[in-house]
């Protein structure tokens, strides 16, 4: 079996059973909705105890409670051609260049990390329409300065 084929499974599954995704994240537990459904969705890992309450909450065999807890190949062809997705690409591609500007100014040279990150979304109503709200936590990950000698920083934290 490949990867995709037990996310197929796992979401024909869903369907049959008519479960939401609140109702299968509230069954296993245990870590951020974003993991357990990335995780369903094949791309993401569930460690195994996880990958256990995830296969008997399926039905699945024990190949593929281990397929669950494998590191999987992340990712999609670029850019993505769901509307949703293609928004969120959008933004990064429209608005990345300031917020890395904001970024770098309060923070130093480096990253905003998407695994020491926290992820979360709500649904605020609006009298033009429901809006989406979401909130993105990631660790500040400076640059290292290979071969930094004489005083000057090894990483690239805001200088005072």
């Amino acid at each position: 079996m490949q990867r995709a084929q037990l996310t197929e499974k796992i979401l024909d599954i869903k369907r049959e059973k008519e479960w939401t995704w609140r109702h299968i994240c509230d069954e296993i537990g245990g870590v951020s909705d974003t993991i357990i459904i990335g995780a369903l969705l094949g791309q993401m890992k569930l460690v195994k105890p996880l990958a256990a309450r995830a296969a008997e909450l399926f039905g699945l065999s024990k190949t593929e409670q281990a397929m669950l807890n494998e590191v999987p190949m992340r990712g999609m062809p670029m850019p993505p051609t769901d509307p949703l997705l293609y928004r969120f690409f959008e933004m990064v591609m429209v608005n990345g260049p300031a917020w890395k500007a904001m970024i770098e100014e309060e923070f130093g040279d480096g990253i905003m990390s998407a695994i020491d990150f926290d992820f979360d979304f709500a649904r605020l109503a609006h009298e033009k329409g429901d809006r989406v709200k979401l909130t993105m936590s990631g660790k500040f990950l400076p640059y290292r300065y290979y071969g930094a000698q004489q005083g000057i920083p090894e990483f690239g934290y805001k200088e005072d």
